[in-house]
């Protein structure tokens, strides 16, 4: 289920909502890299993250699926935000380098088909950041926070996922230790949670976050054949019995 627009601008307006966009960003901009002269396409509600990478990038796009709404993004000059179909965007294949998908895998019905429409609009070799709710996470199990709402997800099955619609992971990371609590000593100490979580790897991160490349094939296994022995009949000569003398 997409949460509406306007409680995403609510969450990200909140203190906690800044928290989050403060440890989450900084994941995703390191995966991310130097965005010089690339196109960049955030799917979902990506705008809290696209700020600095709409100064460096050649283009910055900002897709909103229609059963969430639209913000004009950015508050000033010309818009870059758009509604559209996640499943069948208004963009020419290869049209991007690189695309951000956050509170958008977990909100639509068909995730596969949503990646699939991503890989056709990637440029070969093009590169896709995924966040996603996890699963084992408590952002995921309380619904004060859009990371509440629809499917969460394990780390096996957002890779499968993403192998099932030709990409290839490369990197990892977990981010969102802190309690979704707002309270001064939560908010106070998020860095902390961060720090200790990370370096313990503990299993309760809110997200996962995933950077992907896009594949041309789909890679197929190969089973060794057994070389297979032919049989033939072969025709062995009988040796015909001597006439018997005096016989018929």
């Amino acid at each position: 289920m997409s949460v509406d627009v306007t409680d995403l601008r609510a969450f990200y307006a909140s203190p906690l909502g800044a928290v989050a966009q403060r440890l989450v960003g900084r994941t995703v901009h390191r995966m991310l890299g130097s965005v010089s002269g690339l196109r960049v396409m955030g799917l979902g509600y990506a705008v809290p993250y696209l700020g600095p990478v709409r100064h460096a990038a050649e283009r910055t796009l900002a897709f909103m699926p229609a059963a969430q709404g639209v913000t004009n993004w950015p508050g000033s000059g010309r818009s870059a935000s758009c509604l559209v179909d996640p499943t069948m965007m208004p963009l020419p294949d290869a049209a991007l380098d690189r695309v951000l998908l956050i509170h958008a895998i977990e909100a639509v019905e068909s995730p596969a088909e949503l990646m699939q429409e991503v890989w056709r609009v990637l440029t070969p070799g093009g590169r896709l950041i995924v966040a996603v709710p996890n699963r084992r996470g408590l952002w995921a199990r309380r619904d004060a926070t859009p990371f509440g709402h629809g499917q969460p997800y394990s780390r096996s099955q957002l890779g499968r996922l993403m192998r099932e619609t030709l990409f290839l992971p490369e990197d990892w990371a977990e981010t969102l230790y802190v309690p979704p609590v707002e309270g001064w000593l939560t908010l106070r100490t998020a860095s902390a949670w961060e720090r200790v979580g990370t370096g313990l790897s503990l299993p309760f991160a809110g997200l996962h976050v995933v950077e992907a490349t896009k594949q041309l094939h789909r890679p197929v296994a190969v089973q060794a054949r057994k070389a297979s022995r032919l049989r033939a009949r072969v025709l062995a000569p009988v040796p015909v019995p001597a006439p018997v003398p005096g016989g018929a």
